[in-house]
């Protein structure tokens, strides 16, 4: 979220001292990511000591906080545990959010600095472990189960209709709609290959496991002194391995190397794996048609904010960038 939300700063400050006994010297509103349900502030507390504030609005799966809690008791690497509330409870209540505090670690992501062959070896080898560790059954049972829904591949035919309409006067969606019109074949491609490997899948489910599924460059933290880190736990699902796989050499971390660069650095930590070729390319084209559904119902939706409407319109355009996620999705 790039818009600061109708929430006094005080309140924030309040629940932080109540479920945290947490006094704050500092609250600063931080314009990141493309969750038009999350708003995050870097907080400090006497003495110098940062936190990092999470705000969620909307539906909250308590498994977004167990499940990386777990993992880093488990010894698992490149894990930010959420730091436990007065309650015991791993956030708090907070008006329409539930409010979630961390370590805050200095740091850029994977978009603002280029992963270091290190690094990338590093990927694999946390993805690695984070698959091997056992699940509890309280915390597995309440993961959400893949089951290649068809909502996104159907909102995405909808914005293809909607954009062969008039746009009407505002100058985001009109520029919404040219590219629309000027993709539409690309992106039934998209939608179908998705719908085809859908069906497969369906017809003989993979294996599956407990997976982080959102491990795009935005979600991978480089610290200052260079400590690797997997961020952003919000949507665990229990899928195919390839829903976490796809991302290494998918086009999802700019063009600094080429896919099959990534996925040699990657694998180098990651170990063998024998990977199943409609799942991987079921991820990639499905995760394109969700981005592309989201973005489009933001940018037509005219009661959002400036910001997050022309950031989610520069978003989609990356889509099809020659060589980039859609090319590689589509390969055969």
């Amino acid at each position: 979220m790039l818009t600061k939300p109708a929430l006094a700063d005080e309140a924030i400050l309040a629940c932080l001292q109540a479920q945290y006994h947490l006094p704050v010297e500092s609250l600063a509103f931080l314009p990141l990511g493309a969750d038009l349900n999350t708003a995050v502030y870097r907080a400090v507390a006497p003495g110098g000591s940062a936190y990092f504030v999470k705000l969620r609005s909307g539906p909250f799966d308590e498994t977004s906080v167990a499940l990386p809690r777990h993992l880093y008791a488990q010894g698992a690497p490149a894990i930010i545990p959420p730091l436990p509330a007065q309650t015991g409870k791993l956030w708090a209540a907070l008006g329409d959010f539930k409010l979630i505090l961390y370590p805050y670690i200095e740091g850029r992501n994977g978009y603002e600095i280029r992963l270091s062959d290190r690094h990338w070896i590093e990927f694999g080898a946390a993805l690695r472990r984070i698959h091997s560790l056992p699940i509890p059954a309280e915390i597995a049972s309440q993961v959400q189960a893949e089951t290649y829904p068809p909502a996104g591949r159907r909102s995405v035919r909808q914005a293809l209709d909607r954009a062969e309409q008039d746009a009407g006067d505002d100058p985001l969606a009109q520029e919404l709609v040219a590219c629309l019109r000027t993709q539409r074949a690309l992106i039934l491609e998209l939608v179908a290959r998705a719908e085809q490997c859908a069906q497969a899948l369906q017809a003989q489910p993979p294996e599956s496991i407990v997976c982080h599924s959102d491990l795009h460059a935005g979600n991978v933290l480089i610290a200052a002194d260079g400590t690797f880190y997997l961020v952003d736990w919000d949507n665990p699902i229990l899928a195919a391995k390839e829903r976490d796989l796809m991302f290494a050499g998918g086009g999802q971390f700019g063009a600094a190397r080429t896919p099959q660069e990534e996925e040699a650095l990657f694998y180098q930590g990651y170990g063998a794996a024998q990977i199943n070729p409609i799942a991987l390319a079921y991820y990639r084209c499905e995760r394109i048609v969700q981005d592309i559904a989201i973005f489009c119902e933001q940018v037509f939706s005219v009661h959002g904010s400036e910001p997050d409407r022309q950031q989610a319109l520069r978003y989609l355009a990356s889509n099809f960038i020659p060589g980039g996620v859609i090319e590689i999705a589509l390969k055969p």
